[in-house]
């Protein structure tokens, strides 16, 4: 045997088998488990629900919720009536039949919103302006970030900048912060383990800021979560939970831990987060969408869900011992994508805990919880589809043992958030079906006994536009009482550019809002029948800054939607112009699909909106400073970092990082007789066979520079590797 081999792998054991914990415990705190069992769909014990020390209901949850969905029902019951007098001339044919059904499921759905804006806007105009941060706590509270192949200097930059707001409030010392990596890429990781070294450093040992990587990110977020709260969970009383996006105050993270321990019955308390930081065209839609709608939207939702409400899966506080002991989610059996590991765990938990006896609501008037979004319409649907995944895998939990009502309400909404579009798709189908039997078909008469007239598909079509501009009216009314309310509201109004610039701004939302409605219906319904026929979406990356996509894949991308537009303007125009006309905005939406997609990630063209005052949110008017202070330290950290850090070489040129990635690691689990790892065995073959750590770098693949990393007795054996000329053909790394 080679006696570098020989010497590797003595150095190996003796490290392996000395002790690791006090190391290990430079980048983690001591453990403090908490236990977390499985929880069970099929049965639960009432017996141990958390027994509530106020009433779960009042009295304005009550109101709102009739108002809401008694309100939504009357609504569509008038609309559904107007839709059967519109096609009740003539027989009702069984085409007929179902067009009414899909219209009552997407109408009811739209009204159901309506009701629910008009919850949230008399919610806001009441609402009393936010208290001041307190300036005292009693308990100690985690805050969690986890983080998965993020780029290090945005998330350690957002991290520092709430870190610097909280201790200047004066109440640092009962934070304890900690980035939880699940990142699978190796440069990605050993970079991770750089940042926090350095932030560790410019922190000092006064503030407790941890970093924890995982060898496996088994159940993704969630189970990233839960591992953190079986081995550190038991030390704290409450843990807020972010995403690598998230950007909180110090002022809304020691209020909302505030008021987490003012009420003892909580279980969970939800933020409304603001989008910020979005340049592109498509983001600063979504960014103004979100600021003036959503705020309305929202605030109806806290109103009419009350205490029973539904959690985000991030930016949120969360009770320590009451997720512990209720959130705990099972692997649905069978294969994905409804089978495994539940992907939208966030509504799952929410429901969990309501079910053990505690609250979860929103709080929708705390200001200054941020968040960022997508930059392109690619984008969206890409994260769309796993959201559609994960969403429609709740048909399957719904049906769980002791769930309140409530929560099966958010469930069946997250559902049906994505079964509209393929109804919506099937309702123009089974329209367009029913106008083309109307003008080609030849009518059969005496198909009845005794007929006098032939059979017609017909319509009131004087009725339908009636019913036509009332759906218009009840889909954009949300929207008008956002604008609305930052039209009333003299600082918002100002902050986005005055109350011309305000309308204006709505109006090129609304616009483009419309055009790319058939885009993303067609993309939706894409997604439910590539779940239902057990298509895995899988999980990647979520793309975050730039927005531009090659054309050609934007073309390749959008051309199937293009097609289908031009399709349905031939076959509408071929019908009667009309139709062709009553179609428009959808078809020119399916038309437009490749350059609104081109749009929609310009950063040019979202700039020029800005420069105009249009599309413009309070938040850029006056940048929340824990923002600002982020963007400045990312900027600082991206000029220290190197431009394309490479693990193996970082490793194995730095003593100290790699002594400090060692001590990071947990203890190596002792190998069962006869279990081979193949891509370890790979991997070592590769090291013992390289004559050069270029030779190393070339070689090894993304998976198997993992297992080295993994690996203190891999590791010992890469260092060893002396540095030269790689052998001639070896591959660039």
């Amino acid at each position: 045997m080679d006696p570098v081999t020989t010497d590797a792998n003595a150095a190996a054991n003796a490290r392996t088998t000395a002790p690791t914990l006090d190391r290990a415990r430079s980048a983690t705190p001591p453990e403090s488990p908490l236990a977390m069992p499985t929880q069970s769909l099929s049965r639960f014990d009432r017996k141990q629900r958390h027994k509530p020390t106020r009433p779960r209901l009042d009295m304005e949850t009550i109101a709102a919720r009739v108002f809401v969905f008694g309100g939504a029902i009357a609504l569509t019951a008038y609309g559904v009536n107007e839709m059967y007098g519109v096609i009740n001339v003539g027989t009702i044919t069984t085409l007929k039949w179902v067009l009414l059904v899909l219209f009552a499921i997407n109408f009811s759905w739209i009204a159901l919103a309506f009701t629910g804006a008009i919850v949230g806007f008399v919610s806001l105009l009441r609402a009393q302006r936010q208290k001041s941060a307190p300036k005292s706590l009693r308990e100690q509270t985690a805050v969690v970030m986890p983080i998965y192949n993020e780029a290090p200097s945005r998330v350690f930059a957002a991290m520092l900048a709430m870190i610097e707001d909280v201790e200047a409030l004066g109440l640092g010392q009962h934070y304890t912060w900690f980035l939880l990596s699940d990142t699978t890429n190796p440069d990605i990781w050993v970079a991770e383990e750089q940042a926090y070294l350095a932030l560790r450093e410019r922190l000092g040992d006064n503030v407790r800021v941890y970093y924890r990587h995982r060898p496996k990110n088994i159940a993704r977020k969630a189970g990233n979560i839960e591992e953190f709260v079986k081995r550190w969970g038991g030390a704290y009383e409450h843990m807020i939970v972010l995403d690598a996006d998230s950007l909180m105050t110090g002022e809304c993270i020691v209020t909302l831990t505030a008021a987490m321990e003012d009420d003892p019955d909580a279980g969970i308390m939800q933020t409304l987060p603001l989008i910020i930081n979005r340049n592109t065209f498509f983001a600063r839609l979504q960014q103004f969408s979100a600021r003036l709608y959503g705020t309305v939207i929202g605030a109806g939702l806290a109103v009419w869900s009350g205490r029973q409400g539904n959690y985000w899966g991030h930016n949120a506080i969360i009770r320590c011992r009451a997720f512990a002991a209720a959130c705990s989610l099972p692997t649905l059996r069978g294969k994905p994508p409804f089978g495994g590991h539940v992907l939208s765990h966030d509504f799952v938990e929410a429901a969990m805990m309501v079910r053990a006896g505690y609250a979860v609501y929103m709080l929708p008037s705390l200001r200054g919880s941020y968040e960022e979004s997508p930059p392109s319409l690619i984008d969206v649907a890409t994260r769309d589809r796993r959201w559609c995944q994960g969403n429609l895998q709740h048909m399957r939990i719904i049906s769980a043992r002791s769930l309140s009502f409530f929560s099966r309400q958010h469930f069946a909404a997250g559902v049906m958030g994505y079964l509209n579009s393929p109804v919506w798709f099937a309702a123009l189908i089974v329209g367009m079906v029913l106008v083309v039997q109307s003008a080609y078909i030849r009518p059969e008469y005496f198909t009845h006994e005794f007929a006098r007239f032939p059979d017609l598909p017909r319509f009131d079509y004087e009725r339908s536009l009636d019913l036509f501009l009332l759906t218009m009216a009840v889909l954009l009314a949300p929207k008008a009482l956002g604008l609305a309310y930052a039209l009333f509201r003299a600082p918002t109004r100002r902050a986005c550019g005055g109350g011309l610039r305000l309308v204006i701004s709505s109006i090129v939302e609304i616009i483009f809002a419309a055009l790319i409605a058939p885009i993303m219906m067609v993309i939706q319904t894409g997604s439910v029948l590539g779940i239902l026929f057990g298509r895995d979406t899988g999980w990647t990356p979520q793309r975050r800054d730039d927005g531009s996509i090659p054309l050609r894949d934007i073309v390749r991308r959008h051309r199937a939607h293009m097609a289908l537009g031009l399709v349905t303007l031939v076959v509408a125009l071929m019908i009667s112009k009309s139709l062709a006309a009553w179609m428009s905005p959808t078809i020119a939406g399916l038309l437009l699909a490749i350059p609104l997609s081109w749009a929609s990630g310009k950063l040019a063209l979202g700039m020029a909106m800005r420069r105009m005052g249009l599309l413009v949110t309070p938040e850029e008017g006056v940048r929340p400073w824990v923002a600002a202070r982020a963007a400045d330290i990312e900027t600082e950290l991206r000029a220290a970092e190197s431009a394309q850090t490479n693990s193996l070489l970082a490793i194995h040129g730095d003593r100290a990082l790699r002594e400090a990635h060692e001590e990071m690691l947990p203890a190596s689990p002792r190998r069962a007789r006869g279990e081979i790892q193949p891509e370890r065995v790979i991997a070592e073959a590769k090291l013992l066979d390289a004559r050069s750590i270029e030779d190393a770098v070339a070689w090894l693949q993304p998976a198997e520079r993992m297992v080295v990393l993994h690996d203190r007795a891999l590791i010992d054996i890469l260092t060893r590797l002396p540095k030269g000329a790689a052998e001639p053909g070896a591959a660039a790394a």
